[in-house]
């Protein structure tokens, strides 16, 4: 089987090796590929593996002996599924990696926003605290999650390990789903429509999957419900958030604080509004990152393939196909 790894930079920037995907057949990995040579770099692969590198209708049309597409992530938008579907390939992602570190990562912006740890090293370096002289110096406001509520729209397997964490920091959690089975056995708890969380949360974190329906979502007259003390998390997708909407609210004092760690445009692009917003923090989508969690998709990828060369995929997301 001839392997080719398009854009394997993310996945293994030197601290997790492609052994167990190479003893699987001829395998050449890309960092990067750029659109014009996907196909001359796919040529004659048995399995293409893609991340963020777009597999459209026209470029599957011009890999004729393609049999097979293994995701290096969650999401699978970057496939064209029904042209994958109509040509026979099967299509398989990594369902199960990232929630401990996406969780982990909400809570590292959200603290650090409360605390404001940098920044209060910055100014002891700078002479603040001994010019003080008070034992004990703060130059923003620190307050407690506890007794606060948590808002989670997406209670799927991230969304409910971060509600989780919410819940042990003392936090009244509220979700929004589609599908309302199984609610958690901790209290306080309360399901709520998404008009309701985001009007009534001290904390908005998104965790839900970019569909046609809920794209751009969050805009003006959703965050114009917000308190102006709310806090707003994304490490789901950029493109749930009109980014322009955002910055105006921030700008005008509608939210207190944001944190983002996926945009509309990735990487982003000099013009995005937030970056001159008040009171944003971004992150260069680096919430799935941990080395742990790159390696438990590493080991599943080479799962995904292997089944396949078995003849019995798991993780099809085209599953007619």
């Amino acid at each position: 089987m001839k392997i080719v790894c398009l854009d394997g930079y993310t996945l293994n920037p030197g601290d997790n090796p492609w052994d167990a995907v190479a003893a699987l057949g001829d395998f050449t990995v890309y960092d990067r590929t750029p659109d014009d040579q996907i196909v001359a770099r796919a040529a004659g692969a048995d399995i293409i593996l893609t991340n963020k590198t777009q597999l459209t209708e026209k470029t599957l049309a011009q890999l004729p002996g393609l049999k097979f597409i293994a995701v290096l992530a969650t999401g699978y938008n970057v496939v064209d599924i029904a042209a994958a579907r109509k040509r026979g390939i099967p299509v398989s992602n990594v369902p199960v990696y990232g929630t401990e570190t996406v969780a982990q990562h909400i809570f590292a912006v959200l603290l650090s926003h409360i605390h404001q740890p940098v920044g209060h090293d910055r100014a002891i370096r700078e002479g603040q605290w001994a010019q003080s002289g008070d034992f004990s110096f703060w130059n923003s406001t620190i307050f407690e999650l506890s007794g606060k509520v948590f808002g989670v729209v997406g209670f799927g397997r991230i969304g409910r390990r971060v509600a989780e964490l919410a819940h042990a920091f003392g936090m009244e959690v509220w979700a929004y789903d589609v599908n309302r089975a199984n609610p958690p056995a901790y209290s306080p708890f309360a399901w709520k429509t998404i008009e309701e969380v985001f009007a009534g949360a001290d904390v908005v974190s998104l965790h839900c999957p970019q569909t046609a329906d809920n794209a751009g979502m969050v805009n003006k007259a959703l965050l114009s419900t917000m308190k102006p003390t709310a806090m707003f998390l994304n490490a789901a997708r950029g493109g749930l958030v009109n980014e322009a909407d955002l910055a105006q609210a921030l700008n005008e004092g509608k939210l207190a604080f944001a944190g983002l760690d996926v945009l509309s445009v990735e990487p982003i692009s000099e013009n995005n509004p937030l970056l001159k917003a008040k009171n944003c923090l971004l992150t260069p989508h680096i919430a799935w990152a941990a080395v742990e969690a790159r390696r438990r998709l590493m080991a599943t990828v080479a799962d995904n393939i292997r089944a396949f060369i078995a003849g019995k995929p798991i993780n099809v997301v085209n599953k007619n196909a």
